[in-house]
């Protein structure tokens, strides 16, 4: 028991009671419920800093069986995805995969940075929302422990002519080895940078570079097909309502 201090992102929340909620917290050491007592009173000071994609600094009591807000100082609301319905489904379905795969006592600090880093593109750039979905969803998967293996072939270990992706063997593969897998993809030579550009470059910098419409339709698909089998799982892209 005890008062603990943390930066966080409110993943989502719930109404209980008249005037409560509960809501989950991504924090750099995982994801926390928590009760916010009185957040929905129409003066309350927890108000703001509880709603879904609130960034903020949160002080929560801890008692021997769960969490409670006492207060919380809001950094970032990302308001131009509350005021955009397109916006909004981009954010809302990263949402859901970053709640999928969190959960407590886990140090997720890097993956709070890059839902992060990924909500400000969403709110505050006029991006191709695929390209960052795709950008998002490779950088997640190499922090999930699913990096491909670009440098040389994932069967046979050579280095040249690497123009298929496989994904079912996690990486690149040579021409020779490409054929023979029937998962695997032949990918432009720009799509190939990108994936590598994607998975290796800073944290900051991971949307800062540009690929003709052709090659992203391709790293898009590339993208989808390795993200869905690596965690198991489809994610669609749903409308809100």
């Amino acid at each position: 028991m005890g008062i603990i201090k943390t930066k966080g992102i409110i993943l989502s929340e719930s109404n209980m009671n008249d005037f409560d909620k509960m809501v989950t917290i991504l924090t750099p050491n995982g994801k926390i419920g928590c009760a916010a007592k009185g957040a929905r009173r129409p003066k309350s000071l927890l108000m703001a800093g509880t709603q879904v994609f609130c960034f903020g600094e949160y002080l929560l009591y801890q008692s021997a069986s769960s969490y409670h807000i006492n207060s919380c100082d809001t950094i970032e609301v990302f308001y131009q995805i509350r005021t955009d319905l397109d916006k909004l489904k981009y954010a809302s379905h990263i949402t859901k995969i970053i709640n999928d795969v969190t959960d407590e006592n886990q140090n997720t600090y890097r993956i709070l940075q890059l839902y992060l880093n990924t909500l400000y593109m969403i709110s505050e750039t006029h991006e191709n929302m695929d390209f960052i979905l795709s950008v998002f969803q490779l950088r997640l998967l190499c922090l999930l422990g699913f990096m491909p293996q670009l440098n040389s072939c994932s069967i046979c270990g050579k280095k040249e002519n690497l123009e298929y992706f496989s994904i079912r063997d996690n990486g690149l593969k040579c021409n020779n080895c490409g054929r023979v897998d029937k998962g695997a993809i032949q990918i432009f030579n720009t799509t190939k940078n990108a994936i590598r550009y994607i998975t290796l470059s800073d944290p900051k910098k991971i949307f800062s570079f540009h690929i003709p419409e052709q090659d992203l339709k391709e790293l898009m698909l590339v993208i989808k097909l390795y993200f869905n089998e690596k965690l198991e799982k489809e994610y669609k892209l749903e409308d809100l309502f």
